[in-house]
């Protein structure tokens, strides 16, 4: 893909993001075909935006993810400025068509994670996070059938990004906890709807956050201090409804909760 063709695909993507519409996938001069113009498409996807990249989501954390959108592995995506939300926040679910919400563990970077040829190990990366958070993310993507379309044009398509909500640092001592048998569980309106742990999220949390960072050597410029990742759901996706709360209950962790209108 040329750079003219990057542009085109971005700004298709953008303006269906925009005007909450659907497209089938991206047009044929205009469509992703390897992770690399995936990535290109969706770095000028942000330029377009004009907001500022607050952190990255990592989509397809799990074997039934992975399956359910048909992808062989992970993906990661920008999260934009305007569409960050903190823990008590009403979402409007208008023009959301996958009408779900996700429990994730978040990580605050304490120092930047640049791009380099060697590969960042989970203890390195480990040691560059600031905090842990607490999140829920509502995804949605601007394809019609987005099980269908692929890994590069999902990727395209920021990974299937759009609103999250972050909670307060975690005060627990949450470096001693094994994060892989933590559990979580997610309320919808007062009933449980839903229960998982970390090691739906790669295996380990901390192993999606050194995959990250690794990716982004790959196709990004790496990771900046500051940033929240949100590594992944914990727990099968929940169905929500305009008029639904839903409450992510992480245990000694803590809670975080969001309204759906």
């Amino acid at each position: 893909m040329n750079q003219g063709d990057i542009h085109a695909a971005a700004a298709t993507l953008w303006r269906h993001w925009q005007q909450s519409t659907r497209l089938t996938e991206l047009p044929p001069g205009a469509r992703p075909a390897t992770r690399a113009e995936g990535y290109a498409i969706q770095a000028e996807l942000a330029r377009q935006s004009g907001q500022r990249i607050v952190g990255w989501k990592i989509a397809a954390t799990s074997t039934a993810g992975q399956q359910h959108i048909r992808v062989d592995g992970p993906l990661a995506g920008p999260l934009l400025a305007a569409r960050a939300r903190e823990t008590g926040a009403r979402i409007a679910l208008a023009g959301n068509n996958m009408k779900v919400a996700e429990a994730e563990f978040g990580f605050r970077l304490g120092a930047d994670l640049p791009k380099r040829a060697e590969a960042y190990g989970v203890a390195e990366v480990l040691a560059a996070v600031a905090a842990l958070h607490l999140a829920i993310e509502i995804p949605d993507s601007r394809y019609a059938e987005f099980t269908r379309v692929g890994a590069p044009q999902l990727i395209a398509d920021a990974a299937c990004a759009c609103w999250f909500v972050s909670g307060p640092e975690v005060r627990a001592d949450w470096r001693a906890r094994d994060l892989v048998r933590h559990r979580v569980a997610a309320w919808r309106n007062g009933e449980l709807a839903g229960e998982g742990s970390g090691a739906n999220v790669l295996g380990d949390p901390r192993v999606a956050l050194a995959w990250i960072a690794n990716e982004l050597c790959t196709y990004g410029e790496g990771l900046r201090a500051g940033e929240l990742v949100i590594t992944g759901t914990c727990l099968t996706p929940v169905p929500v409804s305009p008029g639904d709360s839903v409450k992510a209950d992480f245990g000694e962790f803590g809670a975080l909760e969001v309204g759906f209108a």
